[in-house]
């Protein structure tokens, strides 16, 4: 799978790698956020939040598998954490369909948790890789 699209970034130029994710999605509803504990991908969500418009607090919901936040045009956007689920059926019981088949924007932390449910033509790709100083995103569709 090639990279459509990489960029590095730090905290200080965070707001430019979350608007590039953005500017990258076009019809993308599913934005799949891979990386190591610790890469980074709750803090380029909450700034992807951000640059969308939402004034909610962002937190990874990582107990509750996912938050619900409201756009500035009052539609939802589902943030999941699927760090904690040890079956996949736990994502069947929250009845994940509802909200992938929304066709509201779905950030996916851990997607590898539950791949086998992502439809590949939905999701967006994105890798986040630690430097010494900085992260490091690639976009794959």
């Amino acid at each position: 799978m090639q990279a459509k699209i990489s960029k590095t970034y730090t905290l200080q130029n965070i707001h430019e790698a979350a608007q590039c994710i953005i500017d990258s999605a076009g019809n993308h509803k599913l934005w799949c956020f891979y990386g190591n504990m610790g890469a980074g991908k709750t803090t380029l969500i909450k700034e992807i939040c951000k640059q969308l418009g939402i004034n909610q607090h962002v937190s990874s919901p990582t107990f509750s598998l996912v938050n619900e936040y409201l756009l500035p045009n009052n539609l939802p956007l589902f943030h999941f954490d699927f760090y904690r689920i040890r079956h996949v059926s736990e994502v069947y019981d929250i009845g994940y369909e509802t909200y992938f088949e929304s066709g509201s924007i779905c950030l996916i932390e851990w997607p590898e948790m539950i791949e086998e449910i992502l439809v590949d033509e939905k999701k967006m790709v994105i890798k986040i890789d630690v430097t010494a100083d900085a992260r490091k995103f690639l976009v794959f569709e």
